[in-house]
């Protein structure tokens, strides 16, 4: 059906109009789901069934009524289903979610029908999808290549037309990782922007978020807008936004002043198709008549970040486990979770309260250090709007490349992600753009960063960047 080739908006306008019924929607992403997705491992358990009663049953005047999506296999709970978050050892007990999380119930509200659950890393702890528990995921545009991660299931499947919209989270760049290296838009929110209850408060520290990665930077507002808003005892808050995000959509945003940061961060290299990308990026930008210019935000170049950050990640790790292994009733083995998450439980476990605490106020200062660049100068600030940069430091890697054992532990992982995980720390929105395609056919995002709460700006830039250079024509091998 050709109208899946549309992204949602159009899908949506398609029920609206009596073009298809939700029905006939969702059955022909399944028919696709089930002839593409076999040589991609995007999709690891479908809910077909359940979704094709959805359809028959969805409310007519939702604003997505009808319209398929894929569900993160992390984080996102639905009430008696499965939810292994890529652990061996939740799929080997058949979890079952006790709860309904408060995303899920508003994208179904909004419409969304979900066909089924899409491949991640366990836990989301690394930054490509290939865990033991399921296997790799294989990028669209070269099956050979990684999807990234934690993602990168629903990238796989947004990008090879299966859906429009994939639900995803990030904590350290997982939505935009997937976005930059399977050609999408990926837009991380403001901290506090999307609850992550009831089951959960908060993850590493704030920093975690959910998110969708999308064809178009309409849907991206769209199903933020779907998703955004406080619930009761959610631990941050964030201001209520001044219209609602698909409005903002084409909105002319003014004359910006934008920096530049090609890299490379803490002495890892970046790919010169990465730095291609921002140099083209920036013209562009130029000629749309804002201010560009080479700068940075001093603390991005602070090389303590990353093993500042990482103390965050082994103490989540060890407490994760830790609950697990309570509610499996025994302790976890190599049958059950990956070296690496072992290695960080175990690390975790050894982690004083006194050491967490100071890695955590660190972060909080530098958290402070980097808004300051986005201060108005009449406050003390530097006054920018926008920071651009790439959005990871490498072109899509081959699968196995990032754990792979020759290599130095960890630093392959750092230098895909030196220019994202800052952002979850700070909880500054940003997006990623597939505005760029290497010489050997793979796709390369941007990231724009914009001050906390500004994903209206974020929306206007990128869609006056769409309007300016679109991208819909590219299309992956499988699609």
């Amino acid at each position: 059906m050709e109208i899946l080739d549309g992204d949602a908006t159009s899908q949506a306008n398609a029920v609206r109009n009596g073009e298809v019924t939700p029905g006939e929607l969702v059955q022909a992403a399944i028919d696709r789901c089930q002839g593409r997705n076999p040589a991609l491992n995007a999709v690891i358990r479908d809910r077909f069934e359940q979704a094709l009663a959805e359809a028959n049953s969805v409310d007519p005047t939702a604003a997505f009524a009808g319209v398929p999506i894929v569900l993160k296999d992390l984080t996102l709970g639905i009430a008696g289903e499965p939810l292994f978050m890529g652990t061996r050892a939740l799929m080997n007990a058949d979890y079952r979610s006790p709860a309904d999380s408060y995303t899920y119930l508003s994208l179904r509200k909004a419409g969304f029908v979900a066909i089924g659950r899409t491949n991640t890393p366990e836990f989301g702890t690394t930054i490509t999808t290939e865990p033991l528990s399921y296997g790799a995921s294989c990028n669209p545009w070269n099956i050979g290549h990684s999807t990234g991660g934690s993602s990168g299931g629903s990238a796989a499947a947004v990008s090879a037309g299966i859906v429009a919209i994939g639900h995803a989270n990030d904590g350290g760049g997982s939505i935009r990782i997937p976005a930059s290296e399977c050609g999408l838009v990926g837009l991380k929110p403001t901290r506090g922007r999307v609850s992550h209850g009831p089951l959960m408060a908060e993850g590493w520290m704030g920093s975690t978020t959910c998110g969708a990665v999308t064809r178009s930077v309409r849907d991206a507002a769209a199903v933020l807008w779907a998703m955004q808003g406080p619930r009761p005892g959610d631990p941050y808050g964030v201001g209520t936004p001044l219209r609602p995000y698909p409005e903002q959509v084409g909105v002319n945003p003014g004359t910006l002043r934008i920096g530049v940061f090609t890299g490379p961060q803490a002495g890892y290299a970046v790919s010169p198709e990465c730095v291609k990308a921002v140099r083209q990026t920036a013209t562009l930008l130029e000629g749309l008549g804002h201010r560009v210019t080479d700068n940075v935000p001093a603390a991005l170049l602070d090389e303590s970040f990353g093993d500042k950050f990482l103390m965050i990640l082994i103490g989540n790790v060890a407490n994760d486990v830790m609950a697990l292994e309570a509610l499996l009733g025994r302790t976890f083995g190599e049958e059950d979770l990956e070296p690496e998450n072992l290695f960080y439980a175990m690390l975790g476990r050894g982690l004083n309260a006194t050491a967490y605490l100071e890695a955590m106020t660190w972060l909080h200062d530098y958290q402070r250090r980097m808004s300051t660049w986005w201060a108005p100068i009449s406050e003390g600030g530097d006054g920018f709007d926008l920071l651009l940069t790439p959005t990871i430091g490498t072109t899509p890697p081959p699968l196995g490349w990032i754990g792979d054992p020759t290599a130095a532990p960890g630093t392959r992982v750092r230098e895909v992600m030196q220019f994202t995980a800052q952002f979850n720390v700070t909880g500054q929105p940003a997006i990623s753009l597939p505005l760029h395609v290497s010489a050997d056919g793979l796709p390369v995002g941007i990231q724009l960063v914009a001050g906390f709460g500004r994903e209206d700006l974020l929306i206007q830039v990128a869609s006056q960047i769409e309007a300016a250079a679109p991208w819909q024509h590219l299309a992956p091998a499988y699609r």
